[in-house]
């Protein structure tokens, strides 16, 4: 019997002003990295910024498992979040990645 678990996806625009903001880092050895602003937004959702913006999706409802992130994928346009009790593939029939469900493309 499969285990039942809770996915969830988030897409983050890049390219936006809240993808450009300059991003606090707990750094313990008082040093700056030069990143980019996608490399900083990767690395604050890996850190817990999407826990602290968006609480409601961590909040652990009547009797389900807490969520946990698994996977950050950079797409061109947009960092793809994984979140789920236990890392799974989601289902393209149900996912929010237009890359995923976009079978055929236009050539002229």
């Amino acid at each position: 019997m499969k285990k039942k678990s809770t996915q969830q996806e988030i897409l983050l625009l890049t390219g936006t002003g809240f993808s450009t903001r300059q991003w606090c880092k707990n750094d313990e050895n008082g040093k700056s990295e030069n990143l980019t602003d996608l490399e900083s937004l990767e690395e604050a959702c890996w850190n817990g910024l999407i826990q602290e913006l968006l609480p409601e999706i961590y909040r652990a409802g009547r009797g389900e498992e807490k969520m946990y992130l698994w996977y950050v994928r950079r797409i061109s346009s947009f960092l793809e979040l994984e979140l789920g009790n236990f890392p799974d593939k989601i289902d393209n029939y149900y996912s929010i990645n237009p890359y995923s469900f976009i079978t055929a493309t236009c050539s002229n």
